[in-house]
């Protein structure tokens, strides 16, 4: 780094934490890359030791940045996790916006709508906030400014999206003025399903031994390593535009004061993990990469980093406060001290544990209602508290367990739940829970030996899900303060609202995320 950036980088991140001194200087103001993968899990990128997942751009950003170890989303759904990003507040905070499908309530304004006010251009390619409608006065809201999605190209296999993003990228470079900071959201609609069956091997150059293991909560079977395989190509393919974008940044000497975020919105959409709130589908990769801006690069931080952060850290860098940016009040922290690498950070109680929950994500329950879950993590262990067990966790048998996307994993498990052996693969994935869950991460990585109840960790158990109520009610959840049913009674703006009634009526809806096998009767399941 320049000796002559870093000490005007380092007074401006402590004007930006509270901290006077005599010769503030404004902030260097960085522009921002924001990439977002549409369902990927941690650890599925190479740097990670996935060896069947190749990620060169993302290993590029971690080696020359920072590699988070502990980044989780407080919704893994697409929608919610995507709330909680723009406007720094946990989902349970964001009314309807809570739920897959929603509404998005006016009152919330994001960070994205704050930066042009600062002088910042705003723009995005493909996914920004969806699913979901967002009005203002009845017309139309984009949440993320201007959409850049006119070049097209070839993509590599059926299904994968024809935007050549990083051409899109090229274009919303050309529009803005030479020195105008800028934010750009890239939204790969990769590894989202659907996938071409077999393109990781017929196009990947990639072999079901390539796989080390297989979860176990799956069989592990050649359709379901053929699936990862097929999710891992998409991976790659969202990675390749990163590079290109990485590179097009280099040629307009733009990559030193760039900030580059990679990410992912929630777990890879499989049984038990895309909506679902064990570790797999929370804990998300992240990796943030700023030439100019980050201190002792090449390291890794195990710090817990929530999604609601990087809205307080993207106002932070561009010098916004949120009191000036007319957003609601943001419950996240910023993360400039782990950039700057202000050694304190690692006291903060805010940065040992973190918060999860959910309320509806897809329905296909009766009249909609959702599966409201919590949870927290610390010390190593998840506690969940699953608050309607009664209700089944992935949607229910009769109309296709609409919770978990269809897939050859999917297939396989429902196909083969009555065979010897087979039935723990089912319930793990499908069956219903008990009220509460407690696992050991670091000795039960999959979360399949629940220890609610272990006389060993009552006391365990106790402050977790003390701690939880706590800070819930802190946030003004309304799970927790007794209104908890009002997630269930705002309206779902999918086309497919109402699923359950109408499915068993007779009305053939088309659910594009469910195959016409996973539909069975409540007595052909197991229960």
């Amino acid at each position: 780094m320049s000796t002559i950036l870093r000490p005007l980088i380092l007074v401006s991140i402590w004007t930006l934490l509270g901290c006077q001194t005599q010769n503030d200087k404004p902030p260097i103001r960085p522009n921002i890359l924001f990439a977002i993968a549409d369902d990927a899990s941690f650890p599925h990128m190479g740097i990670y030791g996935t060896s069947w997942i190749k990620t060169p751009g993302f290993d590029r950003v971690a080696q020359e940045g920072i590699l988070f170890m502990n980044a989780y989303t407080p919704n893994a759904k697409c929608a919610p996790s995507r709330a909680c990003i723009l406007t720094g507040r946990n989902s349970w905070q964001l009314e309807e916006a809570c739920n897959h499908w929603p509404i998005f309530p006016e009152k919330f304004k994001t960070f994205t709508e704050a930066l042009p006010a600062a002088g910042y251009s705003v723009g995005y390619t493909a996914k920004g906030w969806a699913p979901g409608i967002a009005k203002r006065n009845g017309q139309p809201r984009d949440l993320i400014g201007q959409a850049y999605n006119e070049h097209k190209t070839t993509p590599p296999a059926k299904f994968i999206s024809n935007n050549d993003y990083a051409e899109n990228f090229r274009s919303f470079l050309d529009q803005k003025e030479a020195d105008q900071p800028f934010f750009f959201w890239y939204g790969s609609t990769e590894p989202h399903r659907a996938y071409e069956f077999g393109a990781g091997i017929n196009y990947g150059n990639k072999k079901i031994t390539d796989i080390d293991q297989v979860p176990p909560f799956w069989p592990d079977s050649d359709s379901i390593r053929t699936d990862m395989l097929d999710y891992a190509f998409e991976i790659e393919y969202f990675d390749s535009h990163l590079e290109k974008m990485l590179q097009i940044l280099a040629d307009r000497d733009l990559l030193d004061n760039t900030l580059v975020v990679v990410t992912a919105d929630n777990g890879m959409p499989f049984p038990r993990i895309k909506g679902q709130m064990y570790e797999m589908n929370n804990h998300l990769p992240l990796a943030m990469m700023w030439p100019t801006g980050i201190v002792n690069p090449g390291r890794k931080e195990n710090s817990f980093v929530n999604f609601i952060d990087f809205a307080p850290t993207f106002l932070n860098l561009a010098g916004i406060t949120v009191e000036a940016s007319g957003m609601q009040p943001v419950t996240g922290q910023s993360l400039t001290p782990i950039l700057y690498d202000l050694r304190n950070y690692a006291d903060n109680e805010y940065r040992n544990h973190t918060l999860i929950g959910k309320e509806r994500h897809d329905v296909g329950r009766p009249h909609d209602v959702g599966y409201p879950v919590r949870g927290i993590i610390r010390n190593g262990y998840l506690y969940v508290e699953n608050f309607k067990p009664d209700r089944w966790p992935a949607g229910n048998p009769e109309t296709g367990y609409l919770n978990t996307d269809g897939s050859p994993t999917k297939t396989y498990i429902l196909d083969h739940q009555k065979d010897t052996g087979m039935e723990d693969f089912w319930i793990r994935s499908f069956g219903k829970r008990p009220p509460q869950e407690l696992y050991n991460l670091d000795q039960d990585p999959y979360c399949l030996n629940n220890l609610a109840g272990d006389k060993s960790l009552e006391e365990t158990q106790m402050k977790m899900k003390k701690q939880l109520y706590d800070e819930l009610k802190s946030q003004g959840d309304p799970r927790i303060l007794g209104d908890g049913d009002i997630f269930d009674h705002y309206p779902d703006a999918s086309p497919a609202a109402g699923f359950y009634e109408r499915f068993m009526r007779g009305e053939d809806i088309q659910a594009g995320w469910v195959n016409k096998t996973d539909f069975e009767p409540v007595e052909k399941a197991i229960n």
